[in-house]
């Protein structure tokens, strides 16, 4: 029996375009699922791993479906063997069913990790260059810088608690407790 697994990583988008490839393969049942492939706990895909049985073939449209890691999908192809099952990724031509198949998956796989693992590498100087330049991520900071220097003066004189300082400016305590820390640190010898 052949057995589908339709994975995307969003809520924003669709497994139908993976479904009808899977069905035009000849899957009888397809287990989706909206969820990161980087993730291991993927409840449809061990449902689908508990179901599997001797002769079954486990059908994805693109190997990167099952999973981002070349070690999970070493762990998965384990588990498929163990199961005496087969696997088959439609975009790559792989067949693990065949000597030339497994040698091929494995392959495949490394080039892969090896592709993550350069966009992970691309991610982290974009990133550091961007910080170079003056450029900060994440998230605006509760306070302007006016408002900060203001709150530092209140609290360090004794004029308002880090407390009072937190209602007065309408944000958590931790934001004045992160801001005096900073503050700590920066003043602190070296």
């Amino acid at each position: 029996m052949f057995i589908g697994y339709a994975r995307v990583s969003t809520n924003d988008q669709d497994t139908t375009a993976q479904a009808s490839a899977l069905k035009a393969a000849g899957c009888e049942k397809i287990f989706r699922e909206k969820t990161t492939g980087g993730r291991w706990n993927r409840p449809e895909l061990q449902r689908l791993l508990d179901h599997l049985r001797k002769g079954d073939v486990l059908v994805v449209w693109k190997l990167d479906r099952l999973s981002r890691s070349l070690r999970d999908v070493l762990t998965l192809m384990e588990r498929i063997q163990e199961a005496k099952a087969g696997f088959r990724s439609l975009t790559e031509a792989i067949d693990t069913t065949t000597p030339a198949g497994r040698m091929m998956m494995q392959m495949v796989g490394s080039f892969a990790e090896f592709e993550r693992a350069m966009l992970r590498e691309r991610t982290r100087v974009g990133l550091e260059s961007a910080r170079d330049e003056g450029r900060i991520g994440g998230r605006r900071p509760k306070l302007l810088p006016q408002q900060q220097t203001e709150v530092l003066k209140m609290v360090t004189q004794g004029k308002k608690t880090a407390a009072d300082a937190a209602r007065l400016f309408n944000v958590h305590p931790a934001t004045i407790g992160r801001l005096l820390a900073r503050k700590g640190r920066a003043a602190a010898p070296r």
